[in-house]
Order: structure tokens, then sequence, then C-alpha cells
């Protein structure tokens, strides 16, 4: 059975601000990682280890480069290790029953002054063999808590990408209503326009020939003619919301879209011949400028 494209989940937009932490408690002792994420404009990842794990490094930087694109990501590794009374006591037998022997022939020569009892012994130096964790072991256990970590900081970084997106779409609208308010009024500001221009001569009782009063009227119209620029920020709307729907990194492209929001913008701004388009420019630039905002975080 052929699967419906609405049935496959679309890619998140992810978010460069996130924190995670994660901890496990072993035999041998407890790791914990925090990780926190940051906007920047590559991917910059810092780890900070105890030098008993710094095989970690290797391993754990690959991993982050396979998941993660963009954001300055700061990584913390902490080793506690356990109280050695958890577990068993290992004790040196070989040493003991030379302890013993060294007491017992001590103890004839010295006509039984008296042995040391058994805490004594125990307190000797190497009757108590010390536990060393494998470090291998704990290296694997840090990575697997790592990965953990690791997917808890997506998964946040994927809801701050989701407000984002929303707040972006948001302003995209807000867009389409202003490009759609142009349009309507457009029409109407070249006619006043044309009048104007007949109403002027005709005050100044000028005699302008036909022709030249249509080239007059032309060229007022090109000078104040919007339409280009309204198609290009319909584009613009529809490449941004294809970005958002592809997901993955796409702050990069996005930026590159403010950057041409902008500057038609700019240019509707220059070109406006009345009030009303002159107020939609400037609304227009505060929508843009506040979608920048957003994207700057958008990995």
């Amino acid at each position: 059975m052929a699967t419906s494209h609405r049935s496959r989940a679309l890619p998140s937009v992810q978010s460069m601000t996130a924190f995670a932490r994660r901890e496990a408690s072993f035999a041998w002792g407890t790791l914990s990682w925090e990780i926190r994420s940051v906007n920047h404009r590559y991917l910059e990842a810092q780890l900070r280890l105890p030098e008993t794990l710094r095989q970690v490094e290797m391993p754990a930087r690959e991993l982050l480069r396979e998941r993660l694109a963009r954001g300055k990501v700061d990584c913390i590794l902490r080793l506690q290790a356990g109280p050695s009374a958890t577990g068993p006591i290992a004790i040196n037998d070989d040493l003991v029953r030379s302890l013993h022997e060294a007491c017992a022939r001590v103890d004839a020569l010295a006509g039984g002054l008296g042995r040391p009892g058994v805490l004594d012994l125990l307190r000797w130096p190497g009757v108590i063999a010390e536990s060393h964790p494998d470090e291998d072991e704990i290296a694997r256990s840090a990575l697997a808590v790592f990965r953990q970590a690791l997917d808890e900081l997506i998964a946040m970084r994927a809801r701050e990408g989701a407000s984002l997106a929303s707040a972006i779409e948001q302003r995209l609208a807000g867009i389409e209503t202003i490009v759609a308010s142009v349009r309507a009024v457009l029409p109407g500001i070249l006619a006043a326009q044309k009048q104007k221009l007949v109403d002027r001569l005709a005050e100044l009782r000028v005699e302008v020939e036909p022709g030249r009063l249509e080239q007059e009227i032309a060229l007022l119209a090109a000078r104040s003619d919007v339409a280009e620029e309204l198609d290009r920020l319909q584009s613009h709307v529809a490449e941004a919301r294809h970005s958002l729907a592809a997901g993955a990194a796409c702050g990069r492209r996005l930026d590159f879209l403010m950057q041409e929001f902008n500057r038609e913008a700019n240019t509707l701004s220059s070109k406006s011949a009345s009030a009303e388009t002159t107020r939609s420019a400037v609304e227009l630039k505060v929508l843009v400028e506040q979608m920048r905002e957003q994207v700057q975080n958008i990995e």
C-alpha cells in the first residue's frame, strides 16, 4: 500500500538555543552531561571533560557534527566516583597469609608480646585491593549518556524551532495582507496621480499636446508602479514558507530572504506616491525586522 504524503512527518525547524542535562549512576560512580547551545554562524563545539575521559572527546564531537548543523555548543561532563563501600571488598589473600606468618615469627621471637588484630591487618597497605573500574566501560557509558543528552537537546531545539516558525508564519501572513492591500489601492493611486496632473495643467491653463500628456502620465505611472515589487514580495513569502516546510538547516536561506524582503520594502517606500503606501512600507519593514530577529536563531 502506498504511503500518502500527509503521513510523512516534515523535517522540523531547529532553534539554536537549547539546554539539556542527563545523569546516570553506576556501581563505580555517577556520570552527568550538560549541553548548552546558542546561535552561531557555524557549528562550534567546546567540550570540558575529566582528564581520565579525554578519549570520549573525539566520538562526542563526531556525534555533534552528525546531529547538528549550526550553533555554539558547550558540553560539560562530570564524573563523581562512588564510595568504595558500595562494592564488594577485595582481599589480597596472599599478602594476608604472608603477614600472618610474619606476625607469628615476630611473636615467637619477641616472647609472646602479642600479635596484631584483624583490623590492624586490614589497615596494612595492599591488604584491601583497590577496585579500579574499567576505563573503556566508563567511556562507553559516558557516550551513551551523551547520546541521551543530545537527543534531549535536539528535542528542545525542535520545540523552540516550532515556536519560531509559527512566529515567522504570522509575519509572512502580515506581509501577504500588506501586499494585497497595496495591490487593491494601486489603480486608484495611479488614477489619482493622472487626474492631479490633468487638473494642475488646467489650473495653469497650459495646453499640452495629447501625445505629450500621455507620455508624462506614462512616466509618472512608471515611477509609482510597484507591481513588480509586490510580485517579488509574494514570491519571497512563498520561498520562506517552502524553506520552513523543508526544515533542517534553513536559517541561512531564510537570512538571505530577509535581505530580499528588506530590499523590496525600501523600493516600495521610495516609490510611494501616497500616505497609504508609505504607511504600508513602514509596516512591511517592521515585519521584516521582526522576522530577521527570529531567523537569527534558526539553525
